[in-house]
């Protein structure tokens, strides 16, 4: 099986944060980045061209693809935030009903602006996403 496109790179996360264009976007990444600091107690670390990362988690799926990817992530797109979060959402319907707007996709989490979003809710999908709770299997 070929390799995850997406790897851990060497580039800095802090120089990546500051080059994102709209101020709003980069004030809620950087306060993202933080609050997953604070959670998992890794550094950030650049996976690809775009993805910020913390802590490592080895993945084998039921079809026999494997590698490696950050235990949680975000990505600061042009006009929301994505949350990877690697966990099934659908475990967390009462905490998703809390949050306040937001979208979601196969196992991430977008949102718009931070303020959009009750930031205590927020904090609890991150703690139970870094808390090891396996992704579904495909």
């Amino acid at each position: 099986m070929p390799a995850n496109k997406t790897q851990p790179t060497r580039a800095s996360v802090s120089a990546f944060l500051a080059a994102v264009a709209r101020p709003e976007v980069r004030r809620d990444a950087r306060a993202l980045a933080a609050l997953m600091r604070r959670v998992t107690g890794e550094r950030a670390v650049l996976w690809g061209t775009g993805i910020v990362g913390f802590g490592l988690r080895h993945y084998r799926y039921d079809s026999g693809r494997e590698g490696d990817a950050p235990v949680i992530a975000f990505s600061p797109r042009s006009d929301r935030l994505t949350l990877y979060l690697a966990c099934d959402l659908d475990r967390h319907r009462s905490l998703l009903a809390r949050l306040g707007r937001h979208a979601r996709g196969k196992g991430c989490l977008h949102v718009r602006r931070l303020e959009d979003v009750d930031g205590s809710v927020l904090e609890e999908l991150v703690r139970a996403a870094a808390a090891g709770e396996p992704a579904t299997a495909r």
